[in-house]
């Protein structure tokens, strides 16, 4: 059976995972990874290129210096789609009136953030400009927003120098999506600066809940930014066979949606 051919967004992210990977990557064979032409993979690198996820070479690309790739918030919100939005109401219904929670600015906590708007006397700290827009709607909820440096391709706030302030704040649930998750590394992200925003927001709060779709199971991205162990629940759509057994071991609760 023929696979079914991959969303534009969905390609230039799957060759973005190939990258970090192998190192380099070749047009003849993402052309027939993906079944599309040599001219759509050369155009998919250009634009990539363009970006600066990664840099052109003879034949193919290699990663761009520096950092792994990330690509945009809307980019990532058209990935993955359907299980983010199972995971988001999933997460939303794990929150109670009245708490204090984090919600970082991934795609997927901007899903959660969509299900909490008839939630009373809630405050959501983030650093995620989408969160907190999708919540201007919302009368009952609190939205403090972190202070520092925007990033524009992100929608998020990163470097930051008053993250101990919210040690005032009895956060009792932080969710934090990831580039990647596995056993040995944790929770990974390819960007320094937002690593370096969630790993003390980790430490602050009571329950840490890591929300991935299946697509970040047995990734690893630039900086480790959660322990293992650290993680209390995982809020997933599918938990790979290989990894089973691994996972099964950590005093972690698993929701599969």
């Amino acid at each position: 059976m023929t696979a079914a051919p991959l969303y534009l967004q969905q390609r230039h992210q799957a060759i973005l995972n190939s990258l970090a990977r192998a190192g380099r990557v070749s047009v003849a064979e993402l052309s027939r990874q993906f079944q599309v032409s040599e001219v759509t993979i050369r155009s998919d690198l250009h634009s990539l290129a363009q970006q600066s996820l990664l840099v052109r070479t003879h034949g193919g690309a290699v990663p761009a210096s520096g950092a792994l790739a990330v690509l945009s918030l809307a980019s990532r919100q058209q990935l993955q789609a359907a299980p983010k939005r199972r995971i988001g109401r999933a997460g939303a219904a794990m929150v109670a009136d009245g708490e204090a929670i984090f919600l970082d600015s991934s795609s997927t906590a901007l899903e959660i953030a969509r299900n909490l708007k008839e939630h009373r006397f809630l405050t959501v700290i983030t650093n995620g400009l989408a969160v907190a827009q999708e919540l201007l709607d919302a009368p009952d909820v609190t939205v403090v927003i972190l202070g520092g440096r925007l990033r524009r391709d992100t929608a998020s706030i990163i470097g930051g120098e008053d993250v101990a302030a919210l040690r005032r704040f009895n956060i009792r649930k932080g969710f934090f999506g990831a580039h990647g998750l596995t056993v040995e590394d944790g929770l990974t992200d390819v960007s320094a600066d937002e690593a370096a925003v969630k790993q003390p927001l980790v430490a602050m709060c009571r329950q840490v809940i890591a929300v991935i779709d299946h697509s970040k199971w047995g990734q690893v991205g630039l900086v480790s930014f959660a322990h293992f162990h650290q993680i209390g629940h995982i809020i997933t759509d599918m938990l790979p066979a290989e990894i089973a057994d691994a996972v099964s071991a950590q005093a972690v609760e698993l929701i599969i949606v």
